[in-house]
């Protein structure tokens, strides 16, 4: 979806009162926020968002779910890297995205940031362990 500029189809992976929560942001609340949010970042040039898995439990109808993220912008420069914290809910046949809290590991560098700068957090990506659970 993301890759392909849908930021409609993102949207629909939230609940329809999911909020997405980011570092130095106030909270995008619903899906309408949520899809004109990734939109927008998506019209500035975000092209790619890499996420990996690193915990995840469930209880009943609520998973939570950590992680990485990277986010890579045209001609694949890392735009930020950094941590996130999703809280899924089990609504009728899916799961969907409730909470998502994505927390940065890089300075503000905005999609203009530094050669520089996005090498180091690429280097920093790289050294994060993989915890195995």
């Amino acid at each position: 979806m993301f890759a392909h500029g849908d930021a409609e189809g993102v949207a629909a992976l939230f609940t329809t009162d999911g909020q997405l929560l980011l570092t130095h942001c106030e909270p995008v609340r619903g899906q309408s926020a949520i899809r004109a949010f990734w939109q927008g970042t998506m019209d500035r040039g975000l092209t790619e968002a890499w996420l990996e898995t690193v915990e995840l439990e469930w209880h009943g109808n609520t998973a939570l779910e950590v992680g990485r993220y990277m986010l890579v912008a045209g001609e694949g420069r890392v735009a930020d890297t950094g941590n996130y914290v999703a809280i899924w809910k089990y609504r009728g046949v899916a799961w969907q995205l409730h909470r998502s809290i994505w927390s940065t590991s890089c300075p503000s560098m905005g999609l203009r940031g530094s050669v520089a700068m996005s090498r180091r957090c690429i280097d920093l990506w790289r050294r994060q362990p993989t915890v195995q659970s």
